[in-house]
């Protein structure tokens, strides 16, 4: 393994990885933001995976996962990723408003927030992913109470990451992120609201068998048609289970019924675009394009010009 880095935590992490059938590419030393040592990780499926088909993983450097309150969400969110990681573009997830978007950049773990606030923050970029190179992003700046984050195992990226991807999402089908050629930080809340302590789970958005169906379609349209060369791409990511209120199982049901009307190719748990999904092109990019519009609100015109202290 090529390697800056060496100790427990990459032996850990190995160990870890293999289990889930990943292997760890490069490891190195990082900061957080407050300059607090970190472990940089790049893992794949295989020693010779495409930048583009590997994943980044960062933790505190003398972070330990083995421990039986820590270690089950380790290694789903492992395992996840490493399905995750057969997608043609794994960063990439759509919106049930209809935005094809990408993550990228964020700066794990939390840090405290520096304006004075009793919040708990990660900073990252939101891009738009619709084929065609645009410019368009956001710069987020998510944060937490912490009330809230005692819910949170720890403010590690394994186990906040899927809450507040989907945090992002559910803000910009509210139309309260706008994606801009520049910009400064835009806030993104995740409070107490998207999470039931009776249920200890986590609720996003509520959906219906036809709106899931909706998304589903949105999402083999734009990340096996458009995005992934027509490759298929995996159907029940928990993930998007979580972001629409449902469950994978649901998710694969869904897709069968799809598949009968000639929507999908279904493979497994795998779906790819058909002819008949792909002519609904311009249906779909206007769909964006109304979505793209709808994130352009009354934002509050300090935050507009940066005034966020985040």
């Amino acid at each position: 393994m090529p390697t800056q880095f060496e100790n427990a935590l990459t032996a850990m992490l190995q160990d870890a990885a293999r289990q889930a059938g990943l292997v760890v590419l490069s490891a190195e030393a990082g900061t957080d933001f407050n300059q607090h040592p970190t472990a940089k990780f790049r893992l794949g499926l295989t020693l010779d995976a495409a930048p583009e088909r590997t994943l980044g993983l960062e933790l505190s450097e003398n972070f330990d996962f083995q421990k039986p309150d820590l270690l089950p969400e380790m290694t789903s969110h492992l395992r996840e990723a490493a399905r995750r990681l057969r997608n043609p573009r794994p960063d990439a997830y759509v919106t049930q408003a209809g935005l094809p978007i990408r993550f990228s950049d964020f700066g794990w773990p939390f840090h405290r927030s520096t304006s004075g606030a009793d919040t708990y923050i990660v900073h990252g970029t939101l891009h738009l992913e619709d084929g065609q190179a645009s410019p368009l992003h956001a710069k987020i700046s998510a944060s937490m109470t912490v009330t809230f984050a005692e819910i949170v195992a720890t403010p590690e990226q394994p186990y906040a990451e899927t809450f507040i991807y989907n945090a992002i999402r559910k803000t910009l089908d509210q139309g309260q992120l706008e994606l801009l050629k520049s910009g400064n930080r835009q806030p993104v809340p995740v409070t107490t609201r998207y999470y039931s302590r009776w249920q200890k789970k986590f609720f996003f958005t509520d959906t219906t068998d036809e709106s899931r169906m909706d998304f589903l379609l949105l999402k083999i349209y734009w990340l096996s048609g458009v995005l992934g060369g027509n490759q298929p791409v995996w159907i029940a990511d928990p993930r998007d289970a979580q972001y629409l209120n449902t469950t994978s199982e649901e998710l694969a049901r869904m897709a069968a019924d799809l598949s009968r009307q000639s929507l999908l190719s279904l493979a497994d748990d795998t779906a790819a675009a058909t002819p008949l999904l792909l002519g609904r092109a311009e249906q779909y990019k206007e769909k964006m394009l109304e979505a793209l519009a709808a994130t352009k609100p009354e934002f509050n015109e300090e935050m507009r010009q940066g005034h966020t202290n985040m």
